[in-house]
């Protein structure tokens, strides 16, 4: 029987001693993606056109980053740690204003709550999309 390999965030790096794990596949300052904690959420959100909120390696936060791209939008993706996770939440909860439960991916445009996968992709495909992002300054275009 096979034994499974745990998921990792690094890769092995070919070094003079062999392989490496030191060096993380993506980092902040490479990409335009990074690790949140609830001390910066508004922040974050204040000074981004657009911001998606995700949990760490969540699929759906990759799929809203691609169609955004596609679009000509460089969104900005927080990924949310499982500790961070509640008090995350909680902070997004509070900036939007709203009750009730925030969904990652969790898409904000203009500093307001926008919504999740179901939102933007319901926007997109009926043409709603493109002049929301126009006005919320993501695109110029």
């Amino acid at each position: 029987m096979h034994q499974a390999i745990p998921y990792s965030y690094k890769t092995y790096f070919p070094t003079t001693n062999g392989l490496s794990r030191d060096t993380p596949t993506t980092t902040a300052t490479t990409s335009n993606s990074n690790i949140v904690d609830a001390t910066n959420v508004g922040k974050l959100v204040s000074e981004n056109a657009v911001i998606v909120f995700g949990r760490r390696g969540c699929c759906m936060c990759h799929v809203v980053k691609l169609l955004l791209q596609g679009l000509g939008v460089n969104p900005m993706v927080s990924e949310v740690d499982d500790k961070d996770e509640v008090a995350v939440t909680n902070e997004l909860l509070r900036i939007s204003g709203q009750d009730g439960l925030v969904q990652f991916p969790a898409v904000f445009v203009g500093g307001k709550l926008f919504g999740g996968l179901e939102r933007v992709m319901a926007t997109h495909i009926s043409g709603e999309l493109v002049p929301i992002l126009k006005e919320a300054g993501a695109l110029w275009l």
